[in-house]
């Protein structure tokens, strides 16, 4: 929620916390994609259409720092590595949900419609 500051607007500290998180690029297909449930570093690789391998490996770091997803280390061999979202993550689907049915009407793909 904004509030007015003279004739500037003030953006909500925690409004402005989350998108620094789900404003980068990624972020929401990422969870987006584990809300289907957990996957390996591959599986996310393959499922996120056209993120790098050094890309995603920060942006889970991100996420789990934020703690909307967490690591799993499962014993080997060979030794796999899961990421899930946490309770937090998946309180973010239905508004992901939301975003993505406000997009299709709002946000055309083909900008000449």
């Amino acid at each position: 929620m904004a509030t007015e500051s003279g004739d500037r607007r003030i953006c909500d500290a925690s409004v402005t916390h989350a998108f620094s998180i789900l404003g980068k690029r990624w972020n929401g297909m990422i969870i987006e994609v584990l809300g289907r449930g957990p996957l390996s570093f591959a599986a996310l690789r393959r499922s996120v259409d056209g993120i790098s391998d050094a890309v995603l490996s920060d942006r889970l770091s991100e996420l789990a720092d934020a703690t909307l997803l967490s690591r799993r280390v499962n014993p080997g061999p060979p030794v796999a590595v899961s990421y899930a979202l946490t309770e937090s993550g998946e309180r973010l689907l239905p508004v992901l949900t939301a975003l993505g049915a406000w997009a299709h009407e709002n946000l055309p793909l083909d900008p000449q419609r």
